[in-house]
C-alpha cells in the first residue's frame, strides 16, 4: 500500500493461478480485486473457494463481489479469528477494500485460500455443515475419498473458545489412509497410532466410549473432522452397500 498515494482510491487487479495460497497486503490503501483463475480443467461452476483470514488481519474489509453487488465476508478487525468462509466460484470474486485510518501505523490484511472441486461432497461437509450427522452415502464416500480415514476412540477433547474450535485427541487402532502425517505411532509401541483432528466448538464434541470411524480432509494445514459414525454403524452401512453392490471401494471392516 505504500506505493499508492493515500488520498487516491486506486483499485488494483490481482490474478491468482494456484489452487491454494495466500494473499498478504501491507499498509492497505484503495482496494484490490482478487481474481481466482486456477490452472484447472474444472469449470468455475464446479469449484468452491474457501478463505481463512490471518489471525491478526486488519486494515481492510473483505467482500464477495459480483456485478457491483458486495456481500461482507470478513469485517476489518472483526469476525471470529481463523473462521473459514466458503462460496462457489461462480458467485463472484473477492473485493478487498482498505478502511480509512487516522495514523500510518503498520497494518496487514491477509488470508489463505483454497479451491475445492465441488464433487468432493465429504470435503465440503466438514466446512459447510460440520456438526450435521452424515448420511450412509456420505459415510461410504468419505471412507474412500477422505485425506484420512481411521478406526479409533476419543481420548480427550480440548476446547479453544478463542478459536471457536475443539481439538479431538484420538487413539487409533486401524489406519485406513492418511495423506499427511496426522497420526503417528503411539510411543508405547503397541501397534496403535495417535493424532489430533479439529472441528467447530459449536459441535459440542465430548469424550465417549467405543470405537468410531473418523474421516476428514486437510484444510489450511489442519486435519478437519468430517464424517465420524460409530464403527458398528459403519459396519452395518458397509455390509448393506456390499450386498447391493453399491460400496464405492473395498475396505476392511473387521
Amino acid at each position: 500500500g505504500l506505493t499508492h498515494e493515500m488520498h487516491r482510491k486506486e483499485v488494483e487487479q490481482v490474478y491468482l493461478r494456484c489452487a491454494a495460497g495466500a494473499v498478504e497486503w501491507m499498509y492497505p490503501t484503495g482496494a484490490l480485486i482478487v481474481n481466482l483463475r486456477p490452472n484447472t480443467f474444472s469449470p468455475a461452476r464446479h469449484l468452491t473457494v474457501c478463505i481463512k483470514p490471518f489471525r491478526d488481519s486488519s486494515g481492510a474489509n473483505i467482500y464477495l463481489e459480483k456485478t457491483g453487488e458486495l456481500r461482507l465476508l470478513v469485517p476489518d478487525g472483526g469476525g471470529r479469528p481463523g473462521r473459514v468462509q466458503c462460496f462457489g466460484l461462480e458467485q463472484g470474486g473477492l473485493f478487498v477494500e482498505a478502511t480509512p485510518q487516522q495514523d500510518i501505523g503498520r497494518r496487514t490484511t491477509g488470508f489463505q485460500y483454497e479451491l475445492i472441486r465441488r464433487h468432493r461432497a465429504s470435503d465440503l461437509h466438514e466446512l459447510s455443515a460440520p456438526c450435521r450427522p452424515c448420511s450412509d452415502t456420505e459415510v461410504l464416500l468419505a471412507v474412500c475419498t477422505s485425506d484420512f480415514a481411521v478406526r479409533g476412540s476419543i481420548q480427550e477433547v480440548t476446547h479453544e473458545p478463542e478459536r471457536q474450535d475443539s481439538a479431538i485427541h484420538l487413539r487409533v487402532s486401524r489406519l485406513y489412509r492418511q495423506k499427511s502425517r496426522v497420526f503417528e505411532p503411539a510411543p508405547e509401541g503397541d501397534g496403535h497410532w495417535q493424532g489430533r483432528v479439529r472441528t467447530l466448538l459449536e459441535c459440542g464434541v465430548r469424550p465417549g466410549h467405543g470405537d468410531f470411524l473418523f474421516t476428514g480432509h486437510m484444510h489450511f494445514g489442519e486435519a478437519r473432522l468430517g464424517c465420524a459414525p460409530r464403527f458398528k454403524d459403519f459396519q452395518r452401512m458397509y455390509r448393506d452397500a456390499q450386498e447391493r453392490g453399491l460400496n464405492p471401494c473395498e475396505v476392511g471392516t473387521d
